[in-house]
């Protein structure tokens, strides 16, 4: 029951830092000193926080280069989540970034913690947005961030990418969790 309550606790903590993103500061790449959002005629972004410490995570938003990473930016829910096409491709992707060397070849767990559900290691991983910031930036628990920069300043995934990957492991439970609930 103490679990229970911890999880609670930590959801509702994680939607009050949500809610609260800053977008006054410039973001990498972002001459302007505008928010991403507004100096590309983007007036509606989700905000980001991180894993780690549940902080602002500001990600350059020119880098949702595509029509499905510019629809999960407005709204939080991943497009992708029915393609077949991007969960082949997720699939694939899970893969060159050995993804399975922690997680499994289903993503059910390995070293590393099972990413299907219905518990998850990180609670705000049953959405796509929190699952998205997990592996855009990294944990706590030993997994580094792969978003494009976080790696190194010219390598890692792509918000596509992420995308696809997150609508692959939502594939992979038997809970049929689409994480845009």
């Amino acid at each position: 029951m103490k679990d229970f309550r911890i999880s609670i606790a930590l959801l509702a903590l994680v939607a009050m830092l949500s809610a609260c993103g800053n977008n006054d500061s410039a973001p990498e790449g972002n001459t302007e000193g505008q928010p991403a959002a507004a100096s590309e005629g983007n007036s509606k972004a989700i905000s980001f926080v991180d894993t780690q410490e549940g902080k602002p995570l500001e990600i350059d938003h020119a880098l949702f280069d595509t029509p499905a990473a510019k629809e999960f930016l407005a709204t939080g829910k991943n497009p992708y989540v029915t393609d077949q096409e991007a969960i082949e491709r997720g699939k694939k992707i899970f893969g060159l970034y050995s993804c399975t060397q922690c997680h499994g070849p289903t993503a059910q767990g390995q070293v590393g913690p099972g990413l299907v559900g219905p518990t998850f290691k990180y609670p705000k991983n049953a959405t796509n947005k929190g699952m998205f910031e997990t592996i855009w930036h990294g944990t706590n628990g030993g997994m580094g961030g792969k978003g494009k920069g976080i790696m190194t300043p010219t390598d890692g995934m792509t918000p596509d990418e992420v995308l696809k990957v997150i609508a692959w492991i939502r594939t992979q439970g038997s809970e049929g969790l689409t994480g845009n609930e």
